[in-house]
């Protein structure tokens, strides 16, 4: 054999063994789908059968939690493994601080393609969804994403998107449409026999609430509202169907992790209860606003069935994939305040090695599990509440007064971690040691002048109609 041919015998075969260790990546992320809406919760009406067939075919995160009770923050905490108030989004609609390093430019950095699909709420819009400008300084291509077919905030039926900031209109269900676009892009990948991240961000099962007639149907007896929210929920699960089976077809199933989740807790108004016993709703750093539903599917490596009562957070997304991918270590910021659950796939883990902390609100929470410490400003002083969850899962019994000594315990522990988070809040944890002082304030799309163009258009659609009259645009 000639040695050119050796040679790229070695480099094809070293190119397949990379890739081989290299697994496909889905991040799907419900919006508003609280604790309580699966199948395998037994909600008393909602079925899930295709997230059911998920988590028996993988590891299901009973103690999961959204990093924030309101959107946005969580998923600043999502791309960055880091607790929101360092990265600049206090809260929804914050726009994302373009000196934060995010997990899709760290894996585009070792040769992932990276796709965003859906909502992405991290570019400083408030106000329905709407198509981003290719140019955003803070939309999905400036953080990473080749490609992407997104809209600024909550999408619905018959949304109009961006595909690479060329608005383009689309009919059906979201959720079903944003997952059709996402297996294109990973078909056109697997031809080129390139790895893949993807981010699945829904804009179900938001308000307002539309799902179609046949979905709402097995609801009918509930007030309006809920029927559709429910019914929202029924083609986002029928969506995941899809997804799944997408991947089986591709021929990518077995190596494909997919991690599926929503961005915060339930609402308050739908019946049957969308958190189940859960104390408080989204919004709330009580159990109701931060613990969400979470699977991980990943058949290479872990085995069905698997369930798990570890605490968990989205902020543990970016070091887990850290560690399966070996990503270089400057391609992430410190500090970190998630942990990796690589381990978790295949052994069972009793204590996590550091608490998980929550900021969001004026409100901070230090939960070193089985205990939960709040804490909350009201007027002009702090108090405190703190909660056994294991054996207080309702949040009923505030311990403070009555276990000082944990108390006081957990109090030194979060307040350490404040101090480190005013240090990011103040750009201490970028290179440049600031915060570059053209980061953009929140703002509604109504009163941008660039989006003012299409308002004319838009005010025959039923999801910005209404929010341009009360504008008076």
């Amino acid at each position: 054999m000639p040695q050119i041919s050796v040679a790229l015998f070695f480099i094809i075969l070293g190119t397949a063994l990379a890739h081989a260790a290299k697994p496909h990546i889905i991040l799907v992320m419900t919006d508003d789908q609280g604790w309580a809406q699966t199948g395998y919760y037994q909600h008393p009406r909602l079925e899930t059968p295709h997230l059911d067939a998920m988590a028996a075919n993988g590891l299901r995160l009973d103690r999961f939690y959204a990093a924030a009770p309101v959107c946005s923050p969580t998923r600043a905490s999502v791309l960055t493994g880091r607790t929101n108030m360092r990265t600049g989004v206090n809260s929804h609609g914050h726009a994302l601080r373009i000196q934060e390093r995010t997990l899709a430019q760290a894996l585009k950095s070792i040769g992932y393609a990276t796709g965003h699909f859906g909502k992405w709420h991290l570019n400083g819009f408030r106000g329905p969804g709407v198509p981003i400008f290719a140019d955003d300084p803070h939309g999905p291509g400036a953080f990473g994403f080749d490609h992407w077919l997104s809209v600024s905030n909550f999408f619905d039926r018959d949304p109009v998107m961006s595909r690479d900031g060329s608005f383009e209109p689309f009919q059906g269900d979201s959720s079903e449409i944003i997952v059709r676009e996402a297996l294109a892009f990973l078909a056109r990948q697997v031809e080129a026999a390139k790895p893949t991240f993807s981010v699945i961000w829904y804009g179900t099962p938001h308000s307002p609430f539309r799902a179609s007639p046949q979905d709402c149907l097995p609801f009918s007896d509930l007030d309006q509202a809920s029927q559709h929210q429910l019914g929202e929920l029924v083609a986002m699960d029928r969506s995941v169907g899809h997804l799944r089976s997408g991947l089986r077809d591709l021929g990518i199933a077995k190596d494909t992790l997919i991690w599926f989740c929503s961005d915060n807790g339930g609402l308050s108004k739908i019946r049957p209860s969308s958190v189940g016993s859960l104390r408080g709703f989204k919004g709330s750093l009580y159990e109701g606003g931060l613990r969400v539903p979470g699977i991980i599917e990943w058949p290479a490596t872990i085995t069905p069935g698997r369930t798990t009562t570890f605490p968990a957070v989205t902020m543990d997304i970016f070091p887990t994939i850290a560690s399966i991918v070996d990503l270089p270590r400057e391609t992430w910021l410190l500090p970190q305040d998630g942990v990796s659950l690589f381990p978790l796939f295949t052994s069972d883990l009793i204590t996590r090695s550091k608490p998980i902390p929550f900021h969001c609100f004026n409100q901070t929470v230090w939960l070193d599990y089985p205990y939960k410490l709040l804490k909350k400003k009201e007027k002009t002083a702090f108090e405190y509440e703190l909660y056994h969850l294991e054996n207080d899962p309702r949040e009923t019994t505030n311990l403070w007064s009555t276990a000082p000594n944990i108390a006081k315990q957990l109090q030194v522990a979060m307040e350490s971690w404040e101090h480190s988070m005013q240090a990011s809040i103040a750009g201490l944890d970028y290179p440049e040691g600031r915060v570059y002082p053209d980061h953009p304030e929140p703002q509604f799309w109504m009163d941008s002048d660039r989006y003012e163009p299409y308002f004319k258009t838009w005010r025959e659609r039923p999801e910005y109609g209404p929010r341009l009259r009360r504008a008076g645009r």
